[in-house]
């Protein structure tokens, strides 16, 4: 995202944990700004006099049952950003976080929840895949002429496109 607006030509403020990771995005031109994703008032500073605020919530994969990680990052996140008052939020998400049977997706689940409730705009992208996932699968198409799917064959068909006569 940052590479795409700074290739545009549009101002990019990186907000980073890691220090160490600032003189990269330096050198490609964004402004750094410096803070951990449980500590609103860096955030809130860090979101400030932004037009827009892109959320990108890390993943965990062994989180504690409730997910009391992801509600502090959130409770920070929100807080952050109603103090800073960005025009716009883009968070992706995934196909799946409406999910109720607890899962890993449920921490985006919750993030559409709190984030949604926000007073400006923030849009949610529900990805169902990647691009770069299907790298997996190019051998596969070029050895057997089939890209394999997990899908089921409902979904994994393009049902809701129109049929050509």
């Amino acid at each position: 995202m940052a590479r795409c607006l700074l290739a545009a030509k549009q101002g990019v403020r990186a907000v980073l944990r890691d220090p160490r990771k600032a003189n990269a995005w330096s050198k490609r031109g964004c402004e750094i700004a410096l803070a951990e994703l449980d500590d609103a008032k860096a955030l809130a500073a860090a979101f400030g006099g932004t037009e827009g605020v892109f959320v990108l919530l890390p993943p965990n994969f062994d989180p504690a049952p409730g997910f009391p990680e992801v509600r502090a990052i959130l409770a920070a996140l929100r807080s952050g950003l109603e103090a800073a008052r960005p025009a716009k939020v883009v968070c992706p998400s995934t196909i799946g976080a409406q999910i109720i049977q607890p899962n890993l997706l449920n921490q985006l689940g919750l993030m559409e929840q709190v984030l949604g409730a926000l007073p400006m705009s923030v849009a949610f992208l529900r990805a169902a895949w990647f691009m770069e996932n299907s790298t997996w699968d190019v051998a596969q198409a070029r050895e057997k002429g089939v890209v394999p799917s997990f899908l089921q064959r409902s979904i994994s068909r393009c049902q809701w496109w129109p049929q050509r006569t």
